[in-house]
C-alpha cells in the first residue's frame, strides 16, 4: 500500500506540471490519499457489515452488498474524517475554505442527509437544500461534494477490498457498483480493440467488468445512439455518451502491460472533459 500511494503522489506531482491550472484540486486530493491511507491503517473493521449468506442473493437480484440508504450506520468516524478533510482545505485553500466552513456551518446544510441523497438514484442532483440559496459558491459545493463522499471511503473501500474476489465470480452487469451501488464517473479499457472494459466507483474504489457498446446509466446497446468525442493531444482519453438518456462517463485508454492506474488521480486530472461534456449538454 505505502508503494502504491507513493505512486499516486508522484502521479499527482506529474500532472501538477502538466496540468497546472489544477494544482490546488490535486494538491489536496494529495492529501486525502494520505489520510485515507492513515485512517485504513488504523480500521480493524468497518462500520458496514455484509452477510455473507446472502452474497450470492443479492448479486443475482442486482442489488449491491451495503444499502446504504436503507441501513442504520455510526456515523460518528466517518464524520471526523469529513471534519479532517475539512482541515485539509483550510491549510491548502484558506480563501476558499473560509467560504466552505461558512456553508457547512448554515442550519440548512446536512451532512448525513447530503450523503445519503448521494446513494438516492432517484435525485436528479445529491445536494444539499442549502444550494437553493446560496449563490457564487457552486466550486465549494463542488469540492464539499468530494468531501462528502470521501468521508465514506475508508469504511466503504475496506468492504470493497475484503469482498472483491467473492463479487468478481457472480459476472456483475449492473452499471452501478455491486459492492455500495454507486454510479461511476470514470473507466478504463485495457488492451486494444479487444480490451476489456472497466468501471470504477469512487465511492469505494472497486473495479467491475462492463461492456464496451453499452450505456451504464440505461443500459441503452444500441449502437447509433452512443457515442464518444476526445480531445486533440489527449487519445489516451475520451469521453463516452449515451444520446438517450444524455449521461457521460469519462475513460481512460491501457496498453495491457500498463500498471495500475489509480483513477481518483485520472477523474481529477481530466476535469476539463466533463466541462466540455457539460456544454455539450450531457449530465
Amino acid at each position: 500500500m505505502v508503494s502504491t500511494l507513493r505512486k499516486s503522489l508522484q502521479t499527482i506531482e506529474d500532472y501538477k506540471i502538466a496540468n497546472p491550472h489544477y494544482n490546488d484540486i490535486l494538491d489536496i486530493l494529495g492529501e486525502i490519499l494520505i489520510v485515507r491511507e492513515e485512517y485504513r491503517n488504523n480500521m480493524k473493521e468497518s462500520i458496514f457489515s455484509v452477510d455473507e449468506n446472502i452474497i450470492a442473493q443479492k448479486m443475482e437480484g442486482g442489488l449491491p452488498l451495503i444499502d446504504f440508504t436503507g441501513g442504520n450506520f455510526d456515523l460518528t468516524r466517518p464524520r471526523e474524517y469529513f471534519n479532517s478533510l475539512i482541515a485539509i482545505a483550510e491549510r491548502k485553500m484558506p480563501e476558499d475554505a473560509k467560504n466552505i466552513v461558512e456553508i457547512i456551518g448554515n442550519q440548512q446544510f446536512d451532512w448525513e442527509k447530503m450523503i445519503r441523497a448521494s446513494f438516492d438514484h432517484t435525485e436528479d442532483e445529491p445536494v444539499v437544500e442549502s444550494r437553493k440559496t446560496l449563490e457564487d459558491t457552486e466550486d465549494n459545493l463542488d469540492l464539499i461534494d468530494l468531501f462528502v463522499e470521501e468521508s465514506l471511503r475508508p469504511e466503504l473501500e475496506y468492504v470493497a477490498d475484503k469482498y472483491a474476489k467473492s463479487v468478481a465470480k457472480f459476472g456483475w452487469t449492473e452499471g452501478y457498483c455491486p459492492i455500495c451501488g454507486k454510479e461511476p464517473k470514470i473507466g478504463e479499457i485495457r488492451g486494444e480493440e479487444d480490451g476489456k472494459r472497466y468501471l470504477f466507483c469512487h465511492q469505494c474504489g472497486y473495479k467491475w467488468n462492463f461492456r464496451r457498446i453499452k450505456c451504464p446509466f440505461c443500459g441503452n446497446e444500441e449502437q447509433h445512439s452512443l457515442a464518444y468525442f476526445a480531445v486533440e493531444g489527449e487519445e489516451r482519453y475520451h469521453v463516452d455518451v449515451c444520446n438517450k438518456c444524455r449521461r457521460y462517463i469519462k475513460t481512460v485508454e491501457l496498453s495491457k502491460a500498463a500498471e495500475e492506474t489509480n483513477l481518483d488521480v485520472e477523474d481529477i486530472a481530466t476535469l476539463h472533459l466533463d466541462m466540455l461534456a457539460y456544454e455539450e449538454g450531457y449530465n
